[in-house]
C-alpha cells in the first residue's frame, strides 16, 4: 500500500517549548518517543484504527510557538486521524495545558520562580492514552524510573507493532487489545512481580473490553477518576495520580505518596531533616492548588534538573 502523509500548524496554548516539555519524557522512552537532533519530536501512534508516524517540530519562540504537525502513513489523510493527533499533541505533549494562570500565581513562589523563569513553556507531558499512561505507572511503583522504563521498552520491542517510514523503523506502544492477550505469566518474564503482571493484565483486559474508557473518563472529577481506576486490584491512589497527570493532563493532582515528593520536597526544598508524612506533604501542597501538578514538575526541575 503507498505510505500518505499531510501536514498541518497548531497553534499550542501559549507560552510553549515543545522541547523543554517532553525532554523528561524522551530521556526514558526513547524507543517510542525520539526527539531529532533538529528539535523534532516524533512518534508512532495508532490513530483512528491505522498505524501512522507522527512528527512535530516548533517554530518561533515559547511566547509565540507554532506547532507543525507531519502525519504518516496508509491513511492519515482523514478528518479522524488529523484529530486523533491533534488530541494527543494538545495532552500528551501538553499543548492545550494553559501554563499563563499557573505562572500568574505562583511566578513569585518562593520554592518555583527559579525554575519558572528557567523552563518557561515547559508543561505537562506523558503517555499518548491513558493506558499506557497506567502501565507506565503500575512499573513504576516502588522501583527506579531507570528500571521501569527498562521493562517499558522491552514491552514496546516484544509487542508494540512497527512502521517503516524512509528507511527508519519505528515503534507503537502496544495497545491494551495487544497486552490483554499477553498471559500473567508471560508478563512475569519481563521482570514483573506477580502483583505487577496481574495489575497491567487487569487493566488491559478493562480497557481493551470498554469497561474502563478514556473519554468516560475524561468527564468526570479528579475525585471520581480515582475512585474509578483504584477499584480495580493493584491500583492504588498513588498510580491513580500518576496516571492522571501523565494520561490525563489533569492540572491539580499531587501525589503525595511519591517518594521524590515527601522525601526530596520535604527535605532538600523545604529544609526539613527528615522526609514529610504523605498526609503532611499533601496539606503542604494546598498552597499550589488549582495548580499542583504544573508546581509539581517544575518542582522536579528543581530537584533532579
Amino acid at each position: 500500500m503507498a505510505v500518505k502523509q499531510i501536514q498541518f500548524d497548531l497553534i499550542p496554548e501559549r507560552p510553549y517549548s515543545l522541547a523543554r516539555t517532553v525532554a523528561r519524557l524522551v530521556r526514558f522512552t526513547q524507543v517510542v518517543d525520539r526527539m531529532d537532533a533538529d528539535g523534532r519530536y516524533c512518534r508512532c501512534l495508532h490513530l483512528a484504527g491505522e498505524l501512522t508516524l507522527m512528527s512535530v517540530s516548533q517554530s518561533g519562540s515559547a511566547a509565540k510557538a507554532t506547532l507543525h504537525v507531519t502525519l504518516t502513513g496508509i491513511a492519515p489523510g482523514g478528518d479522524a486521524a488529523r484529530a486523533a493527533a491533534e488530541r494527543v499533541v494538545r495532552r500528551s505533549l501538553g499543548a492545550g495545558c494553559k501554563l499563563r494562570p499557573f505562572y500568574r500565581a505562583l511566578g513569585d513562589d518562593p520554592l518555583l520562580a527559579k525554575a519558572i523563569r528557567a523552563h518557561r513553556g515547559m508543561s505537562l507531558c506523558g503517555g499518548a492514552t491513558l493506558f499506557e499512561a497506567m502501565l507506565t505507572s503500575i512499573l513504576a511503583q516502588q522501583v527506579n524510573l531507570k528500571f521501569a522504563y527498562s521493562i517499558y521498552t522491552e514491552l514496546a520491542r516484544r509487542y508494540g507493532e512497527r512502521l517503516e517510514v524512509e528507511g527508519e523503523t519505528y515503534v507503537a506502544f502496544p495497545t491494551a487489545e495487544r497486552i490483554a492477550r499477553v498471559r500473567e505469566s508471560t508478563l512475569r518474564n519481563f521482570r514483573l512481580s506477580a502483583a505487577k503482571a496481574g495489575a497491567i493484565h487487569r487493566i488491559a483486559a478493562a480497557f481493551a473490553s470498554g469497561e474502563l474508557d478514556a473519554a468516560r473518563l475524561d468527564a468526570l472529577p479528579d475525585e471520581a477518576v480515582i475512585e474509578r481506576l483504584v477499584a480495580y486490584k493493584g491500583i492504588g491512589r498513588w498510580t491513580a495520580e500518576t496516571s492522571m497527570m501523565r494520561g490525563m493532563g489533569r492540572v491539580d493532582i499531587f501525589p503525595a505518596g511519591d517518594l521524590g515528593v515527601i522525601k526530596k520536597i520535604a527535605v532538600e526544598m523545604l529544609g526539613r531533616t527528615v522526609a514529610a508524612s504523605e498526609a503532611e506533604m499533601r496539606e503542604f501542597s494546598e498552597r499550589w492548588r488549582p495548580h499542583r501538578s504544573l508546581a509539581l514538575i517544575y518542582a522536579y526541575k528543581v530537584l533532579y534538573g
